[in-house]
């Protein structure tokens, strides 16, 4: 039996290897990889190593066993059909007879653009007979932190979210939770609403950001238009601009506020404060 991660070497993957290999032997642990080069750091620490590709179904012929317990990461390639990407994955994991098959999709409360591949995913799998998890995951402190250069140089945050609020956790905290089901008991055929403990504003975020820098860091909502244009002015393709400004829509509403305490429950401990990623974001 092997706990096996797809995406491994992707940002949410490394973060859910190197806490598995805090729980498991190395030997235990299959990193499914599209470079083996990205993945020799694990390799060196005795995980297994497994080449495989969403696009091409037959690298995954073989890669799964009876008794293994998968965690499909979703795919990032937005313009390749994710769903039938995800299939791909979906049906080598019933064809070898899987334990469990964990998928890391969105909020069901999120109605934008970007959670319709997680919604056909999870159908699929739903209707695959497979044990499963769903990780409905918010969204993560670092889609804002890594992009600060910008915030600072301007000294404004830009979004397209109005006065809504995000309960959004650290990647380090989604992958806790991904590593709790895949390492315990009695997760089969459960759906998780995952979310930080506390939602923020964008006017707060700004706030923090004006406290911990000493400058004046102005929040300024714009259109989902509006928004859509900054991003594709700053090299965005089109489509996926849309998506995300249809996120920022889906905060104004409420939709990723997720507060039922699931991602807490599940890891242990509080998640991580928005303003503790600001703080090491600003350090870094």
């Amino acid at each position: 039996m092997s706990i096996v991660v797809t995406g491994a070497t992707g940002h949410l993957g490394r973060h859910v290897v190197e806490q598995l290999l805090e729980k498991v032997p190395a030997e235990q642990i299959t990193a499914v990889v599209r470079s083996a080069e990205k993945a020799a750091g694990f390799a060196e620490r005795g995980v297994r190593i497994a080449v495989a590709d969403y696009n091409e179904p037959k690298t995954f012929e073989g890669l799964f066993a009876a008794g293994d317990k998968v965690l499909l990461i979703s795919g990032n390639e937005f313009d390749k059909g994710r769903p039938q990407q995800h299939a791909v994955v979906i049906d080598a994991a019933v064809r070898a007879g899987v334990a469990l098959l964990a998928y890391t999709s969105a909020p069901s409360s999120l109605t934008a653009a970007l959670a319709d591949d997680h919604r056909a995913t999870e159908k699929t799998l739903v209707a695959s007979g497979l044990p499963y998890v769903i990780l409905g995951n918010g969204w993560y402190h670092e889609n804002y932190t890594e992009n600060l250069a910008p915030v600072l140089e301007h000294g404004a945050v830009v979004q397209a979210a109005g006065e809504g609020r995000v309960s959004s956790a650290s990647r380090a905290d989604y992958a806790a939770a991904a590593v709790a089901v895949l390492t315990g008991e009695g997760h089969e055929n459960k759906r998780y609403e995952l979310g930080g403990d506390e939602a923020w504003s964008f006017a707060e975020y700004a706030a923090e950001l004006s406290r911990r820098t000493g400058r004046e860091i102005a929040y300024r909502p714009v259109s989902v238009e509006e928004y859509t244009g900054i991003l594709t002015g700053a090299g965005l393709p089109a489509p996926l601009a849309g998506v995300l400004a249809g996120v920022d829509a889906s905060i104004e509403t409420g939709e990723l506020a997720v507060t039922g305490g699931d991602l807490s429950r599940l890891i242990g401990r509080p998640t991580t404060p928005v303003t503790e990623a600001i703080e090491a974001a600003l350090r870094d």
